[in-house]
């Protein structure tokens, strides 16, 4: 790239940047039907996944050593209240420590809980009372924004998809709770790209925990990006041209391709499987397979998975973390074969189920087909070929995982089912049981931020949700 073609770049990138702040500024929760009826189930999807991951061992470890001081807001699955920074680090640390978390397949990762922790940090932090729909409104406007920039970037695949684009959408979510003007709108979007995370695949691939907290701190930096835009200290200059140059290259026009009339909040996934959203086709056809003929893990002789080239990281084998295992694509289909679900507990290390499963994925042979990539980033297709001990063969496709808008959406009951069902099998079980009838259910939390909406000071309707805080 020239010097003139990277100006050119920069202004192209403000232009769109302001384009998209001046339609999104305006939208009001309920504008969009789709979007509206998708927040709630979103927001309970992600509030469920961040409570099971506050109670794993790993994040009462972390919050053992974690400076937490005190302040206004609360955490879900625990009794502390805590300043809006530290909250929102912490929940978004927790939100996809467990792999369950929402996302989107157009921007390839997860927006929501990039943008959400944001949004609710900003509205505790507000001098004024922020109401149910400007926090509904912010999220959605965060989100689009989120996940536009990560479908316009054509990301270097050395680097994962967490703590860098979505900080834009944690910047657009705090400055629309905080009543920003356009401009400054557009400029907490684009300087929230000098205060993005940088994030290798290898640390994932290794299992490393801080990869956990990549999201956090996009989080803060998007609550840092909207203070210097209402402190008028940051214009839109295009720099998130330049900065997104370090991931790979950003596309102006296809940030603001099709704005005002698709929106991508409306067409993510939520997740089934304890694992990377690439794996989960392979263990739905798996699971599927199985269910039809009621096979085993003993009765196969091996697996064969053709799959895109999104999934090309994820070949490694011999995971030692569950983090590790969760992007082992060979391990996670072991896991389909000999375990009833992959989800946390098969997950874990030491346990039977981890054993059997790393006996087993020697047998489990991945394929990356240019082929499918033709799919791509509209259907993520997959294949699966079982050959059984047998003799016989058995196989099966599909162009999504189920949980995708476009392929088997999860609905209400579906994740109050999931969320019920992760909160039982986590540590917390016994106390949980313990609580009787009377206790809250995942169906209690859908109830809370479906009424979000009608909230005058969402603060004190967030606090009295369940498991937030004492509840």
């Amino acid at each position: 790239m020239t010097t003139t073609d990277s100006f050119l770049l920069a202004e192209q990138t403000r232009s769109a940047i302001d384009r998209l702040a001046g339609t999104l500024h305006d939208y009001r929760h309920g504008d969009v039907r789709p979007v509206a009826d998708r927040l709630p189930v979103v927001l309970t999807d992600l509030l469920g996944v961040t409570v099971a991951g506050m109670r794993t061992p790993e994040l009462r470890r972390l919050l053992d050593v974690w400076p937490t001081p005190a302040g206004p807001h609360p955490l879900v699955g625990c009794e502390r209240r805590t300043d809006p920074d530290t909250a929102a680090r912490l929940l978004a640390t927790a939100a996809c420590s467990q792999e369950l978390d929402e996302g989107n397949k157009h921007a390839a990762g997860h927006p929501a809980a990039h943008v959400v922790p944001a949004a609710l940090a900003a509205a505790h932090e507000s001098p004024t009372p922020v109401t149910g729909e400007r926090l509904l409104t912010a999220v959605a406007v965060g989100y689009e924004v989120a996940a536009r920039f990560g479908r316009a970037l054509r990301r270097d695949p050395a680097w994962h998809t967490h703590g860098h684009w979505g900080v834009t959408g944690a910047a657009a979510a705090a400055a629309v709770v905080h009543g920003c003007t356009v401009g400054q709108l557009a400029a907490a979007i684009d300087v929230s790209t000098d205060l993005m995370t940088v994030t290798p695949w290898t640390s994932v691939l290794a299992g490393d925990f801080a990869r956990n907290l990549w999201l956090g701190q996009a989080a803060v930096g998007g609550l840092l990006a909207a203070r210097l835009a209402r402190a008028g200290l940051a214009v839109n200059r295009g720099g998130a041209a330049a900065a997104f140059d370090l991931l790979g290259t950003l596309d102006p026009e296809v940030l603001v391709e099709d704005l005002g009339e698709r929106w991508l909040v409306a067409e993510g996934y939520l997740k089934q499987h304890a694992a990377c959203s690439y794996t989960h086709p392979a263990v739905d056809l798996v699971q599927s397979l199985r269910r039809a003929d009621g096979w085993s893990g003993d009765d196969v002789a091996s697996v064969h998975v053709a799959t895109h080239g999104l999934a090309r990281p994820l070949l490694q084998r011999d995971p030692v973390t569950r983090l590790g295992g969760m992007f082992s694509m060979p391990f996670v289909v072991a896991v389909a074969c000999t375990a009833d679900a992959v989800d946390p507990s098969t997950m874990e290390p030491g346990t039977a189920a981890f054993e059997r499963a790393a006996a087993f994925s020697d047998r489990v042979v991945v394929e990356v087909r240019a082929d499918l990539d033709a799919h791509l980033p509209r259907r993520r297709v997959t294949e699966v070929v079982v050959e059984l001990a047998d003799g016989r063969t058995v196989a099966l496709a599909q162009p999504d995982p189920i949980g995708d808008t476009a392929h088997f959406p999860l609905g209400e009951a579906d994740v109050v089912a999931k969320i019920d069902r992760l909160l039982a099998a986590g540590p917390d079980r016994a106390t949980d049981a313990s609580r009787g009838a009377d206790g809250p259910r995942a169906a209690d939390l859908l109830a809370g931020v479906r009424a979000l909406v009608d909230a005058p000071d969402v603060v004190a309707a967030y606090a009295a949700l369940p498991y937030v805080g004492a509840h």
